[in-house]
């Protein structure tokens, strides 16, 4: 009997799931804000709510944010800077969805810049508590070619 040794593969990361209090919140801000749509809504194993895939128009099988309901408001420390980043294709971008999070009540990080890779950065807080961060100038998703050293 001729046993066949299994390549391993390396892990890539697929997805990032958020247990939020309300999902159509959620939902509703990652649409508005990042653009995102629903993929996939299944029941929960009760039945009793939605289990919600949503993921930017093209990176489907990439990666996705999975909204678990049911989930405790997120309080996060002013001095804990975990967040969600998303790339935008502009400093004018990040002005531009700071302002919106602004008149919202949303803004928790004013629009900064700093020294590559960081770059020019504001953070805004989702339904749940979640920071998520848009940025332009790091070396990772739209716009990134333009700042290589």
């Amino acid at each position: 009997m001729n046993a066949t040794k299994s390549e391993q593969t390396t892990p890539n990361l697929t997805h990032v799931a958020l247990h939020v209090p309300v999902v159509s919140e959620s939902i509703a801000f990652f649409k508005d804000y990042c653009g995102m749509r629903v993929t996939l809504d299944r029941p929960t194993t009760d039945g009793s709510a939605s289990v919600v895939w949503m993921a930017e128009p093209g990176r489907e099988r990439e990666l996705v944010v999975v909204l678990i309901p049911d989930g405790t408001p997120h309080r996060q420390a002013d001095n804990d800077y975990s967040h969600l980043g998303f790339a935008v294709g502009s400093r004018e971008d990040v002005d531009a969805l700071a302002n919106r999070a602004r008149r919202q009540g949303r803004l928790i990080w004013e629009p900064t810049d700093e020294a590559y890779p960081v770059g020019y950065y504001c953070g805004v807080r989702a339904p749940d508590g979640t920071c998520v961060e848009f940025s332009y100038g790091q070396p990772l998703g739209a716009g990134s070619d333009k700042h290589l050293e």
